[in-house]
């Protein structure tokens, strides 16, 4: 195991101990918050924690949370949620961040926007002092939207690109049947200003810029672990 991996599990260790019994909890997507829906999962069948419901980010999380046997449920049924544990892809000291790496940022958003408390967990390389630093801001947008938004987002600055399927041709299809433009700005000065200049444009449906949603965050190292909050 290499020590990003272990430093995840030393991260979603430390928010998992926020979990507390009969509490509703969104379940992020990607490595580090399978790691977190594992663990919740093991306290689960080690009788620490009971009445645990689970509302998934993804099928990416659906699966992990089947593996774990940690019951789901819907934001349908729990419009508001105890907690939300997830990843992020850049994150700076403010807890801001840059997620949907793994493409389901806008179902992630969703959750993250229900959560009374909202925990980032990543390992110290995805720290960065300035969000958007050799990092790109990844867009959902409408299938029939993608070569105008594309166009709209190079006269703003960026280089766009359209992500590409790893093993199937074509784009990647997101689980709303949508697809991702990573956006290249460089470093952001203003995040809310582009959060805002990037919704008015038609055929986004969803920005990966995640500003003020989180309060707290877990920070692995090589040998330890560090608290952010704010």
């Amino acid at each position: 195991m290499s020590w990003r991996d272990e430093a995840k599990i030393r991260a979603a260790s430390l928010a998992a101990d926020h979990v507390r019994s009969g509490m509703v909890v969104g379940l992020g997507s990607g490595s580090t918050a399978a790691a977190a829906i594992n663990i919740i999962g093991q306290r689960i069948k080690a009788g620490e924690l009971r009445d645990i419901r689970g509302v998934p980010t993804s099928y990416h999380a659906v699966q992990e949370a089947v593996k774990a046997m940690l019951p789901l449920t819907t934001l349908d049924e729990y419009p508001e949620l105890d907690l939300g544990i997830d990843g992020a892809d850049q994150m700076d000291s403010g807890l801001n961040a840059i997620k949907g790496g793994g493409g389901a940022l806008l179902r992630e958003k969703i959750v993250a926007s229900c959560c009374k408390q909202y925990i980032l967990i990543v390992d110290d390389t995805k720290l960065a002092e300035v969000l958007g630093t050799n990092q790109p801001v990844y867009l959902e947008v409408h299938p029939i939207a993608v070569m105008p938004v594309t166009r709209k987002l190079e006269k703003m600055g960026a280089r766009a690109v359209v992500r590409q399927g790893a093993g199937k041709v074509g784009p990647v299809v997101t689980d709303n049947g949508n697809t991702i433009i990573d956006a290249s700005f460089g470093p952001i000065q203003d995040l809310n200003d582009l959060n805002m200049r990037l919704h008015g444009v038609q055929g986004v449906m969803e920005t990966g810029l995640f500003v003020g949603y989180a309060q707290r965050a877990y920070v692995g190292t090589r040998d330890s672990v560090y608290e952010i909050t704010r």
